[in-house]
């Protein structure tokens, strides 16, 4: 174990415990088999940190941690993996184990769990819970996937607005399913229905004697089981909510959202939204490189439709500027396609590191998926606007010519949009400002001297 894996493990679990000198000594423990010294090294780490550990090393040897984990796997680590990634953890235990690990999480998480899961292993799974944590998560299941309901967790404090302050702290000190983070206490009629919410502090501070009514607050927002998550950010986005209950339609209290659901929503949102402003489907660089380049094609192939607009008004000159409006014609779909393919590849990459996934330990791995996917595109792309060009002009030679700079630039703006943010966080400027401004210009001056070189070389 290296002087930095040593450190890593006597400090405190922090995401900075995660070095690439912890991960590359955890690899290499893995090829010689040293198992002992992995769950040494592990055991130090906060679930948080063993998620990240996962995330930060490819699918093989994460298959062969987790199978060396999994008996001492902490169910909150699936909660904090990447979806991709518990996807392939998820492969790798059984389903006992994952039914072991919904039993210790909220009924949020373990739902978010189970839902990922086939729907065949899902019944398993099912199966193996007691029944009534089933019912629970099957109610939690029955909801829409990005509603409150699913939010919302069951385990709460609620108490009779008849009660006193004493009787709610002898009922707190007695009970043994209490959550383990308690903010607020629900106050409830007889039917269930909130009457009003008492926050812990308040409450410890009131006499025994005191009717716990006298003390709560009436007038605090509640959510509809079935209002959308963002409805649910905005909430508490506005309100500075710690946690806010979830009622039905007859304000009868079914639950409690609490704040770090709510900050994953707005992560979620923010990231669809930076997604769809760099023109691809979602941000996971832990998707596989086939899975990356399906979903991106379709955006490329979009933009090429416009680039041929625009060149095809420019081709309305061609009587005039005779044989050489090919080159003009064309000129602007390599550049236009080598910077929109750089920017799909600069949004993930800003986005990762913004986030910390993206690391020393996993950029090379990072850059080369990039560079497959800016490839496959590339080679796909040549086809297409070669055979329109072919068909547009009669030329095989300018065929030829822009179909080897589509590729040529694609690969380009693959490797750009990899390095140019990662040079900028190296350097500490920040990679979601400045990134794009170099982008394009690398885009722009490798498309032109890329076509323009070769139509030297080729046509004339």
């Amino acid at each position: 174990m290296t002087d930095a894996a040593r450190d890593t493990a006597d400090a405190p679990a922090t995401l900075d415990e995660v070095t690439p000198e912890l991960v590359a000594d955890i690899l290499e423990h893995l090829d010689h088999g040293r198992v002992d010294d992995i769950r040494r090294a592990v055991s130090a780490l906060s679930p948080i940190g063993v998620a990240w550990l996962l995330e930060q090393v490819a699918a093989e040897p994460r298959a062969q941690l987790v199978g060396i984990l999994k008996d001492d796997l902490d169910p909150e680590t699936l909660i904090e993996l990447d979806a991709e990634v518990r996807d392939e953890v998820l492969e790798n235990l059984e389903p006992k184990d994952i039914a072991a690990a919904a039993q210790e999480l909220n009924t949020d998480d373990a739902a978010e769990i189970i839902d990922d899961l086939p729907e065949v292993e899902r019944r398993e799974v099912l199966s193996e819970l007691p029944a009534a944590d089933r019912a629970v998560i099957e109610q939690t299941l029955a909801y829409p996937e990005d509603s409150a309901g699913r939010l919302m967790q069951r385990d709460l404090v609620s108490v009779p607005d008849t009660w006193t302050v004493g009787e709610v702290i002898d009922y707190c000190r007695d009970a043994t399913d209490l959550p383990d983070d308690v903010y607020d206490l629900f106050v409830v009629d007889g039917e269930r229905r909130l009457r009003g919410s008492v926050a812990l502090g308040r409450m410890l501070r009131t006499k025994r004697p005191v009717p716990v009514v006298d003390i709560m607050d009436p007038d605090i927002p509640s959510i509809p089981v079935t209002a959308h998550q963002e409805e649910v950010a905005h909430v508490f986005r506005d309100q500075n909510l710690v946690s806010c209950p979830v009622v039905d339609d007859d304000r009868r209290l079914l639950g409690v959202i609490m704040v770090d659901d709510v900050v994953d929503v707005i992560d979620e949102e923010a990231e669809a939204d930076l997604a769809h402003m760099g023109g691809v489907s979602g941000i996971d660089i832990h998707e596989p490189a086939a899975r990356t380049t399906r979903s991106r094609f379709w955006w490329l192939f979009v933009n090429l439709g416009t680039a041929f607009l625009a060149s095809s008004v420019i081709g309305r000159f061609e009587d005039e500027l005779q044989k050489v409006v090919a080159l003009a014609v064309l000129m602007p779909i390599v550049a236009s396609m080598g910077g929109n393919a750089g920017t799909q590849t600069v949004t993930v990459a800003v986005r990762a590191l913004a986030m910390g996934e993206l690391t020393a330990a996993n950029a090379l791995r990072f850059v080369i998926k990039e560079i497959i996917v800016g490839g496959a595109n590339g080679f796909m792309f040549a086809l297409i606007v070669g055979a329109v060009t072919w068909l547009w002009f009669h030329d095989p030679r300018i065929a030829l010519t822009i179909a080897a700079a589509m590729v040529i630039n694609l690969l380009a703006a693959a490797l750009a949009g990899t390095l140019i943010p990662l040079g900028l966080q190296w350097l500490k400027i920040d990679p979601a400002v400045s990134s794009t401004v170099f982008l394009t210009t690398v885009t722009d001056v490798v498309g032109f001297l890329a076509f323009l070189g070769l139509a030297a070389v080729i046509l004339l």
